[in-house]
């Protein structure tokens, strides 16, 4: 387990992040996974990082923040907390987040206070999130186990052997062989193939169906692009922000989506679930919706901010996907998205449009690409899901049948 661990850390740093000699590293981190992160800083240090900055934190006592604090608390961020984050931005330091949350510490909280906290911090801490969004700054987010999450993934299991199951799941479907960086360069190669064919394509619309009752009809852009994989920076850095990932993704026209989508999985968002929902859109906006349970949480990610309940992107996963196939839900989103083809409500993506790292804000909106102060993904990829791409003179091409790829 350590040896593979060790290749973890070293696939987070040298192909997640792609850390360059003398850049820093920022990493937010759960206390929990202290180990890990140590592991990940004497990785970065040795790769020639000028600096390994880390923020703990506890999910308990953000917890207790939630549960004890006024709603005004959240509506400010905190100076400090603008000030380090906007700095480092500045200083083009990579940042990575690790993740190893319980995914039920934050049930039953005010969502209120959540949407608070959400636009008080992308407010205040602008130019983070523009150095991410727009490509200055490389990022990567990954997962580590911990036994409060692992033991919501194998409630039958003690802890200390859920946990030992569910960092052996993360690194199968994170490809941690022998030599994990070459293994992902073949994936990245992979996923290259599939993106040119769907770039050629040029498709106007995609329609989704489903025997759940799925019946959607996603615009495109006119100058949209197909990414995946990895993504490649402002200066053509290639980094992978996501491991794992096994998406092909575009961002969609903002204003063209019409018709209604099932989920396909437990939405898992801040600590609390949504489970069993559908959303039904009319010229791009979510203008219904329900849900089994959680529904007070799907509400309160629609409501956000003006722009929350539009479509930031559409990603295409195959049902044989690795993640899929171990049969594992995750409940955490960075796995279970790559199980399913899935939806995002809120921002969409810049490096998603034509030349879009050189438009502001305004331009991508005026384009149809989205801008919010969320971004969250849903799942709705079924082992029936169909996806038909519609091209401008009204033909077809099969893109998913029976939830694989078509082609």
């Amino acid at each position: 387990m350590n040896n593979r661990l060790e290749k973890y850390a070293e696939l987070i740093v040298k192909s997640g992040c792609n850390l360059q000699k003398d850049q820093i590293l920022f990493i937010s981190s759960p206390i929990g996974i202290v180990e890990f992160t140590r592991m990940v800083a004497k990785v970065a240090y040795e790769a020639g990082a000028k600096k390994v900055v880390t923020n703990f934190y506890d999910d308990q006592l953000s917890r207790y923040a939630y549960d004890y604090c006024d709603i005004s608390v959240f509506e400010n961020c905190e100076e400090w907390i603008a000030l380090r984050q906007n700095s480092y931005a500045e200083r083009n330091a990579a940042f990575l987040t690790l993740l190893s949350n319980d995914p039920d510490i934050m049930k039953g909280i005010d969502q209120k206070k959540v949407i608070a906290s959400s636009v008080a911090s992308h407010k205040a801490c602008k130019t983070f999130y523009d150095a991410l969004d727009f490509g200055k700054c490389v990022w990567c987010i990954a997962g580590v186990a911990s036994e409060p999450w692992a033991t919501k993934v194998f409630p039958e299991l003690e802890p200390k052997e859920a946990s030992e199951k569910l960092m052996n799941a993360i690194l199968d479907v994170c490809r941690i062989t022998n030599d994990p960086i070459a293994e992902w360069q073949k994936h990245k190669e992979n996923f290259a193939q599939r993106k040119k064919w769907l770039n050629s394509q040029k498709f106007k619309e995609l329609h989704y169906t489903a025997s759940n009752g799925t019946n959607l009809i996603i615009g495109l852009c006119d100058m949209g692009l197909w990414e995946g994989g990895g993504q490649k920076a402002a200066d053509g850095r290639y980094f992978f922000p996501n491991i794992p990932t096994e998406e092909i993704f575009t961002t969609p026209h903002r204003l063209k989506t019409q018709g209604i989508v099932y989920s396909a999985l437990p939405l898992v968002h801040n600590g609390s679930r949504v489970e069993d929902f559908w959303i039904r859109f009319e010229d791009g906006r979510a203008i219904d919706f329900d849900a089994k349970s959680g529904k007070d949480v799907l509400e309160g990610i629609i409501k956000t901010d003006e722009n929350s309940a539009y479509l930031g992107e559409c990603a295409l996963v195959p049902y044989s996907s690795p993640i899929r196939q171990s049969g594992f839900l995750f409940l955490e989103t960075l796995y279970d998205e790559n199980a399913s083809c899935h939806l995002a409500l809120g921002k969409g993506f810049p490096d998603c449009y034509e030349n879009g790292y050189e438009l502001n804000n305004e331009k991508l909106i005026e384009a149809g690409v989205n801008d919010s102060a969320t971004h969250v993904d849903f799942m709705i990829g079924t082992q029936d899901l169909n996806i038909d791409g519609i091209k401008e003179d009204g033909s077809t091409l099969a893109i998913f049948k029976d939830g694989n790829w078509a082609f």
